[in-house]
């Protein structure tokens, strides 16, 4: 039986931890590096930190929250959001991190694919495929959190990542993200069966009931999760607020979405071990 990854997700925007709605309208949250070194005391297995405003600026501003990062915690950190080249590879990995996420760059360019796993290591290489269901049942994958149509299907699309050299896939329905309305479990299955390599859910976690799912019916390799986590460290450990710029508004009102109920990451692997899940604990 394979052993299923609990992935905190980690969006960072300037200081700042934010957390959207279909990737959109971002909330501050805290200081990111406060929320991973609680996940990384409670039994996280990897990290994912993801420059949610990168695609404005054409550069992954995160070397630096990296760096720091990688001094206290020693787990593998996957870094997105716009990196574009291989030397932006080298540079952050240089800074900590263990893997690169692709997305845009790996659309305008699939070639680069293939020379940043020849250069780094396949198992180095992350593609994130952003999918947003069409009216006739489709996917369609997109870029620059879901505004950017690119008219690739999402199912070929994972396949001719997989052969040009990618280590990993992770599939992000940007239609539940964020939402608390679980996951899309047809999206993450139809992938899961169409290659061999980890595919990592994310998007619309609300429950352990959902993350459950997602594994025993979607096939999941690893679930990336973010809402349900970091309102539960927040209930818990008053993490509170981010820098001046930005909306913390959200916080100060002790507002919560009716759909996500927040969790502590130590019961949610208590959860998936109860229901047969093998799980690092």
């Amino acid at each position: 039986m394979k052993t299923v990854r609990i992935i905190p997700r980690l969006d960072v925007k300037g200081p700042n931890l934010v957390k959207g709605i279909h990737l959109e309208g971002l909330r501050v949250l805290g200081k990111p590096n406060d929320f991973a070194k609680h996940y990384y005391k409670n039994g996280a297995d990897e990290l994912m930190y993801m420059d949610v405003v990168a695609s404005l600026f054409e550069r992954n501003s995160l070397s630096d929250i990296i760096s720091s990062t990688a001094k206290e915690i020693f787990i593998p950190v996957t870094v997105g959001g716009g990196i574009r080249t291989l030397e932006d590879i080298k540079n952050i990995l240089r800074s900590g991190a263990d893997k690169v996420s692709l997305n845009t760059a790996a659309i305008k360019n699939p070639e680069l694919i293939r020379e940043a796993s020849r250069m780094f290591g396949s198992s180095t290489i992350v593609v994130a495929i952003e999918a947003i269901k069409q009216d006739d049942g489709t996917y369609l994958a997109y870029t620059d959190n879901g505004r950017e149509w690119t008219g690739k299907e999402v199912k070929e699309w994972a396949k001719k990542v997989e052969s040009l050299g990618a280590g990993e896939l992770v599939v992000t329905s940007v239609d539940r993200e964020g939402t608390g309305e679980g996951f899309d479990i047809d999206l993450v299955k139809m992938i899961s069966e169409s290659v061999s390599i980890p595919v990592i859910a994310h998007g619309g976690a609300g429950s352990m009931e959902d993350i459950l799912r997602v594994i025993k019916e979607g096939r999941a390799d690893a679930v990336s999760i973010a809402s349900i986590l970091h309102y539960g460290v927040i209930e818990t450990n008053n993490f509170k607020g981010g820098e001046k710029d930005g909306n913390t508004e959200f916080l100060k009102n002790d507002r919560k979405f009716k759909k996500i109920t927040p969790q502590d990451l130590n019961k949610i692997k208590e959860y998936l071990q109860e229901h047969n899940i093998e799980c690092r604990h």
